[in-house]
Order: C-alpha cells, then sequence, then structure tokens
C-alpha cells in the first residue's frame, strides 16, 4: 500500500469514526452509541479489542514528542526546532515561537517534551534536543521554559551530557518524572563503541536521574564513585527512545534500539547495568558478531526483546479503564516495522506480543493522554492518531 493509500485509509477511518463521535463525547454518550449497531467497515481488530482510528492531523514531518497541559492543550515536536499546538484535536496553526537552537545533524533535533507534574502550579515545560557544542561535536541538552501566550520564556538549561560527541546519531532521549518528581532522561550511547555505554566517566548510554531545577540527587547510585557522572541512574543502553513511569507501581519502563536485531524492553532499577556492547542479541549491522554472550553476570536480562528489530521507540502503558483488555499492557512505537507493538503484560514479566495497526507509519510515539485516551504520532504518514475502543 502506497503512502497516499495509507493516509486515505486511516483519513476513511477518522470520518467514519467521526460520524460516530461528533456528538458531545461524555461517557454516557458514548456508552449509547456503542450500544448501537455498529457500521465496522473502517475499524480495526485486534486480538482483544475493536477500535478505531480517528486521525486528528496529516501534517507532520518528524513529529517526536507530545505532552498535554491542564486545559487540554495538546503540544507536540517537530525534530527540526518546532512545537505545535493542538487544542480540541486540532491543529491551531500556532507553534512555540522563542526556542532554542538546535542542532538537526543526523537524528539530532528538538526530541521530547514533558510538562512538569505541577505545570498548574508553577508553568514548567521541559525538551530535550541535540545541542551543538562546536563545528563538530554535539551533546543531548535538557532545558526548561515558561510560556508568556506562545512565547518561550525563563528558559533554563538543567544539564548536558558529556562529553560533547562526534556524529549526529543515537541520543535517546526521552523525558519523564515520578511520583517525587524526579526527572528521568535516557541519553544514546551516539552509535559509536569508542565511548563506552559500560563507562560510568560520560554521560552516553545512560538513563540520567535530577531534580527538576536540574540539581543531583544525593541518593543517585554513583555520587560517590570516583570520576563517575553523578546523574546517573542506569547504564549499560544503546539508544534508549522510550521512557515511561508506572506512577501506580513505581516502575521505570525503557525501550531501547539494538543494533540488527535485539531491540530491548527493560525495567529499569537504581544503579543496574543493562549490558550494552558486552552483551546483546543483536549483530551487526553488516552481519558480523558484536559479541558471542547474550547473558553475564551482573548484566540484567530485558523483559522481552525483538529480533530482528522493529526499531523501538516511544512506549505507553495503559492504564485507562477505557481499554479493559488492554489494561497494564505496554504498547511500544515501532518505527521500522510500522505499527504499534502491544506486549501483554504480567505485572513485570511479558507474556506474548501484538502487531497493530499495520503500516500506519513509522510510529515514533504512542501516549496516553490525561482524559484516557491513546494517541500516537507517526513519520512518513505524518499523522497525529488518537485510538478509539468500541468494544
Amino acid at each position: 500500500m502506497n503512502l497516499t493509500k495509507k493516509i486515505g485509509y486511516f483519513s476513511q477511518i477518522a470520518f467514519a469514526s467521526a460520524l460516530v463521535f461528533a456528538c458531545d463525547q461524555k461517557t454516557e454518550v458514548v456508552e449509547e452509541v456503542v450500544a448501537e449497531p455498529i457500521d465496522e467497515t473502517y475499524a480495526v481488530q485486534t486480538e482483544k479489542l475493536l477500535v478505531k482510528i480517528d486521525t486528528l492531523h496529516t501534517g507532520f514531518e518528524n513529529p517526536w514528542g507530545m505532552t498535554w497541559l491542564e486545559d487540554g492543550t495538546l503540544l507536540v515536536t517537530e525534530k527540526k526546532g518546532e512545537i505545535l499546538i493542538f487544542k480540541d484535536d486540532q491543529f491551531t496553526g500556532e507553534k512555540i515561537e522563542g526556542l532554542p537552537e538546535v542542532s538537526t545533524k543526523g537524528q539530532g533535533g528538538l526530541l521530547d517534551i514533558q510538562a512538569h507534574p505541577k505545570y498548574g502550579e508553577n508553568g514548567w515545560l521541559y525538551i530535550s534536543y541535540a545541542k551543538t557544542v562546536s563545528d563538530e561535536l554535539t551533546s543531548t541538552a535538557i532545558m526548561r521554559f515558561r510560556l508568556d501566550g506562545n512565547m518561550a520564556v525563563d528558559k533554563e538549561e538543567l544539564i548536558e551530557s558529556q562529553p560533547g560527541w562526534k556524529g549526529g546519531n543515537h541520543y535517546g532521549s526521552r523525558i519523564v518524572f515520578d511520583n517525587d518528581g524526579y526527572l528521568y532522561y535516557s541519553n544514546g550511547d551516539r552509535f559509536d563503541r569508542k565511548i563506552n555505554a559500560q563507562e560510568l566517566t560520560n554521560s552516553h548510554g545512560k538513563i540520567h536521574r535530577i531534580h527538576d531545577d536540574g540539581r543531583i540527587p544525593e541518593d543517585n547510585p554513583f555520587v560517590n564513585t570516583p570520576d563517575a557522572i553523578p546523574s546517573i541512574w542506569s547504564y549499560g543502553s544503546r539508544n534508549p527512545q522510550g521512557l515511561f513511569y508506572d506512577k501506580a507501581n513505581n516502575r521505570l519502563w525503557e525501550s531501547e534500539h539494538g543494533p540488527m536485531g535485539g531491540d530491548e524492553l527493560n525495567l529499569i532499577e537504581k544503579g543496574k547495568n543493562y549490558g550494552w556492547p558486552e552483551i546483546t542479541y543483536g549483530k551487526n549491522y553488516d552481519g558480523s558478531t558484536i559479541t558471542e554472550i547474550t547473558e553475564k553476570e551482573g548484566m540484567e536480562q530485558p523483559v522481552t526483546y525483538y529480533v530482528p528489530s522493529i526499531a523501538t521507540a516511544g512506549i505507553t502503558m495503559v492504564t485507562s479503564d477505557k481499554y479493559p483488555a488492554w489494561k497494564g499492557d505496554i504498547l511500544i512505537g515501532a518505527l521500522a516495522k510500522t505499527h504499534i507493538n502491544r506486549v501483554d503484560m504480567d505485572g513485570t514479566k511479558a507474556l506474548s506480543q501484538e502487531v497493530m495497526l499495520q503500516d500506519i507509519g513509522r510510529v515514533r510515539q504512542v501516549k496516553e493522554s490525561p482524559d484516557g485516551y491513546l494517541y500516537a504520532i507517526t513519520e512518513g504518514t505524518g499523522l497525529l492518531v488518537k485510538i478509539i475502543p468500541i468494544r
């Protein structure tokens, strides 16, 4: 199916969905509609749920991150350095102004965005982006700012991964907050094993933990380790482009790109080593061996992994009662395989996987909104979609 037909297909789904949901979408109204016979021509049957895919926007180039504000406003980042503003699931035509200059070399650019858990009180928004350090070197940086209308003000750079490195690949970099207000961000290995993800003296190939103002928590695992980067929370990751904090169970989940094979879903815990590049289920892109071993004492095993690679991107856990059959499962955006991957979870154990919405596009992020609906953004097809449960 070519690109035009793909977009047309999901637009048809959106049209059919709009016919059903055009009225006020209160819970009692939705239940009343679902009770009636439904034209399922454009519905999508998954293993456990029948859903409609409402196409909200078709104009993205390389969308990367999204977050909601307390008034329901949705902000979506474009890698080239823009943040688009959506209200009531519609693009307003407006963008945030006054953003920092970003390096768009390779995989670099404006990446994730996350509102502070107490945004209504303090107004802080957080972004991760590729920053130019010198003519040849770039790094991952975390900045926060407030909004004055559509203008970014009070900009503060909180942390920059060290050292700056050549090349434009493997920046990470997702942002999440935990129940205590700590900020976690992921940083890739910069696609260069010379800067080893096993070494604590650099920031790369790591998950980091900081206070919301950039200070280093005193109980971080390597604060007192000589020459270690004090923000490191865990290490031994390759290119982690997915992070999710499970607030109900105080668990931090991560997805990361393997090389040719060996994409991983990991449960991230304080001070632990996730193995890259000492252990992996993948190979070099030319088919040669990276390492002969997939397990090693003192190194964590993934909860599940992918051979061949699906190119794991953003992740979320389904917590909403709107999707009872998926509740507690983890959804992972698949870039190379152009689908949403549902991991059937039993607590921290992965039972099985399901490929959903095949050919929707390169799914960069999937996320649950404050009102409990699932959204996804895609590259290639350039979509913002809303997944609406039917039954």
